[in-house]
């Protein structure tokens, strides 16, 4: 008797066959957390390129969207977890955490759609929003000059997206104790902290999100950039302001701005005004390749942030919705 014919003894079935195979090849798979690497090298083993190449054709028509797909991530990770909750449209007996004030400037929402729509036709109900979510979001990442970084895959997709839960978020006038404090509470340190706030090397901050440093004379903030905030603000609150100088760019530049006192939001200028978090700022400043090490690990870490497994999740058949199970009862007469 082959292996393989004791394995279709003990499955009795060619589905067992390919879930026992997968359990061997990818390892961990069935570990302690249920992730890996390797999740989806059986059951659908172009995940990961469809994704990329996704990523890829969006972010040659609109770079910009690099920046929203981080963002994305990030704003979906830090609610309920990685859990595709932002992809979930509202609906007349729910509004969603994609209408919170906090999250209507966020978009790129097409690009998740997409990858999905073709991972349906190619492996329908296997690969969840929240796996292609935070694999656009890495991608996005190094198709911007960042650092190439794995991340294990096997999230479920949460079945909550409630506005109310954004609260949650941390506010752009916080400073560096809350945003310590509030990241801390999910367990990340404080150099993590300042290595996640480095994402904002990519993109623009609206006016709104600002614009109160503005009314009143801030020792934090370089006079020059100030008229430069007070001239943006001036087109309304909708107005953007990039991070630094290569909005498009993932780099260090964000860094040296703080340096120069020329943060655009109050929580990245307060991370090189406090003598807990000026020398971590300073450091990647000055080293970028230290940034890019600090940043991938911390990715890694926030991209596995409370995620969920097995039947605590659902892998949707559209991101923008929850599954609607119809539960049929059968009588044995």
């Amino acid at each position: 008797m082959t292996s393989l014919d004791l394995v279709k003894m003990v499955t009795g079935n060619f589905l067992g066959v390919v879930v026992l195979l997968e359990m061997i090849v990818s390892g961990s798979r069935f570990g302690a957390n249920g992730m890996s690497m390797n999740y989806y090298m059986m059951s659908c083993p172009f995940a990961e390129p469809i994704v990329k190449n996704t990523v890829i054709r969006a972010l040659q028509a609109d770079p910009t969207l690099a920046a929203a797909l981080l963002r994305m991530h990030f704003h979906d990770c830090f609610i309920e977890g990685c859990d595709g909750s932002i992809l979930v449209d509202s609906t007349k007996d729910n509004t969603a955490e994609k209408d919170s004030p906090a999250n209507l400037s966020l978009r790129g929402y097409e690009v998740i759609d997409d990858a999905k729509e073709e991972l349906e036709e190619r492996c329908p109900g296997v690969v969840s929003c929240a796996d292609i979510l935070a694999m656009a979001a890495r991608d996005a990442v190094f198709w911007a000059g960042g650092p190439v970084y794995d991340i294990p895959k096997g999230r479920k997709d949460g079945r909550r997206s409630q506005m109310k839960d954004t609260i949650n978020l941390p506010a752009p006038f916080f400073n560096a104790s809350q945003l310590v404090k509030m990241f801390g509470q999910h367990g990340f340190s404080v150099q993590e902290v300042v290595a996640l706030s480095g994402a904002h090397t990519l993109g623009v901050a609206r006016c709104s999100s600002f614009k109160s440093r503005l009314s009143a004379a801030d020792p934090n903030l370089d006079a020059d950039f100030a008229n430069t905030l007070s001239k943006t603000c001036s087109a309304g609150d909708n107005a953007e302001q990039p991070f630094d100088s290569t909005r498009n760019s993932f780099d260090n530049f964000y860094f040296n701005a703080l340096q120069r006192k020329a943060g655009v939001l109050g929580s990245d200028q307060t991370l090189y005004a406090t003598p807990r978090t000026r020398g971590i700022v300073n450091g990647y400043a000055m080293n970028e390749a230290m940034f890019f090490f600090d940043f991938q690990q911390a990715m890694l870490k926030m991209s596995t942030l409370d995620v969920k497994e097995g039947s605590k999740g659902e892998v949707r058949e559209s991101c923008r919705k929850i599954n609607l199970y119809i539960y049929i009862y059968i009588y044995i007469i």
